[in-house]
């Protein structure tokens, strides 16, 4: 598939709180965004990338369990309930009532200085660098002709006629991996003013 260089503008205007380079992965459900991300982010650590990542989640989900002291607390009311071991941190805050989360919000909870690059599971109504995944066998409408953000398509069979974006190979993370670190990042740096 052809690589054209980026047609559309990285840009982080409605995220005041970006202060490193953001990319989000938006596709339907079902495409494999998940699979995809955890064959990529291997390979953009190899590359020498701090990765972070965020994912939007559209349900209720529990990340501490019945019966374990951390749920048990936070049920009692406790809020936030940061849970922190030899390997990991995690800090459970509740809402005061069920809002849907917004990209910029979540960018207050995140320590930019730990991370090279944010990827971003979801979000994909918010105007934010993206890459959109596409399925031929989904049979799902293309996102890029409403939302002047996707910077990329990542497919498995290219739409004809072939849109004015890059043109990546859904079945080759190692492509992809490529296109973010030669084209997007310098892109992405530029717009955020990053050296």
């Amino acid at each position: 598939m052809p690589e054209p260089g980026l047609t559309r503008p990285v840009c982080y205007d409605a995220l005041p709180r970006a202060s490193v380079p953001l990319l989000g992965f938006a596709a339907h459900s079902g495409t494999g965004k998940t699979t995809l991300l955890k064959q990529l982010i291997p390979l953009l650590k190899l590359a020498g990338l701090r990765v972070g990542l965020i994912k939007h989640a559209h349900h209720t989900f529990e990340i501490d369990h019945p019966g374990k002291d951390s749920h048990e607390l936070r049920l009692a009311g406790a809020s936030p309930v940061m849970l922190s071991g030899a390997h990991r941190r995690a800090i459970i805050t509740e809402h005061a009532r069920p809002l849907d989360p917004r990209l910029d919000e979540e960018l207050r909870h995140l320590d930019p200085s730990a991370v090279d690059i944010l990827l971003v599971e979801g979000f994909k109504h918010e105007a934010f660098p993206k890459i959109e995944l596409r399925r031929a066998a989904l049979d799902q409408p293309p996102l890029y002709r409403e939302d002047a953000h996707v910077i990329a398509l990542a497919t498995d069979v290219p739409p004809t006629p072939l849109p004015d974006l890059p043109c990546l190979d859904l079945n080759q993370p190692a492509s992809l991996a490529d296109f973010i670190v030669r084209i997007f990042l310098p892109a992405a740096r530029h717009a955020l003013d990053l050296r």
